[in-house]
């Protein structure tokens, strides 16, 4: 609801400069706040390798839709990104339109050919601009905290494609949230930022390689800030690993 309200608020101010990805660092400055609301906190580690003023494809695991908050709270940091979503949230106005305007690039999954199309034109952007693209490569929301959803190939071959680095980012698993027991607690969520990894000379045929190397490094990194989460918590505490 909440979000839904900002939205409302914001979206007249970015008909200024439509689909510009600074209109998204500054909704994303508003929206961050929401996160009191939840009594949750964002550390961000290794944040420099986001900073850095270049094109890229962001990858990421994705666990709830409290990934988007995490992203609003670390925005500043990279400036500019043009977020990737499914075409049907285009359709949840006003959010919806806010986020078009923001910059985000809707794609319609059932059509492979149509949103591949739509990520090349987005890539060509990004290589001009220097604009970093955040793609959660798992596709849908992940609700096991104990591993990673398979992941598809779409960011990889649009990194492949443009010869930019992919950039790993690994958020800690929310604990916080217990789907079963209707429980939602004050939490803290760690962004663990990885070393990017290059593209650089790689063809298509290196897609299904890369994949496997980059979803392996995420996964060592998941399940070593699971540890660190998980090991500070009390032992009756209402923890959910898979609902």
């Amino acid at each position: 609801m909440s979000g839904t309200l900002l939205a409302c608020v914001i979206w007249p101010l970015f008909l200024f400069r439509p689909k510009n990805v600074y209109n998204a660092k500054m909704g994303a400055g508003i929206l961050k706040h929401v996160t009191k609301l939840y009594d949750l906190s964002w550390e961000l580690r290794n944040g420099e390798v986001l900073a850095e003023d270049r094109g890229a494809v962001i990858v990421s695991n994705h666990q709830s839709i409290l990934d988007i908050l995490g992203m609003f709270n670390i925005w500043h940091v990279v400036v500019k990104i043009a977020a990737v979503a499914r075409k049907e949230l285009f359709y949840i106005w006003p959010f919806g339109l806010a986020a078009y305007l923001a910059g985000v690039v809707f794609i319609d999954r059932n059509n492979s050919k149509d949103a591949y199309k739509t990520l090349k034109a987005t890539s060509d952007v990004m290589i001009k601009n220097k604009t970093k693209i955040w793609i959660f490569p798992e596709g849908t929301r992940n609700k096991d905290f104990t591993k990673l959803l398979p992941f598809k190939k779409g960011a990889f071959n649009i990194a492949v494609a443009a010869q930019v680095p992919i950039i790993p980012v690994v958020f800690s698993p929310y604990y916080f949230i217990n789907r079963k027991k209707y429980i939602f607690n004050k939490g803290h969520a760690i962004i663990q930022c990885l070393e990017p990894i290059s593209t650089k000379g790689l063809t298509m045929e290196d897609v299904p390689e890369l994949i496997e190397k980059v979803r392996s490094i995420m996964t060592i990194a998941y399940q070593e800030l699971s540890k660190e989460v998980l090991s500070a918590l009390p032992a009756n505490y209402p923890l959910a690993t898979q609902d």
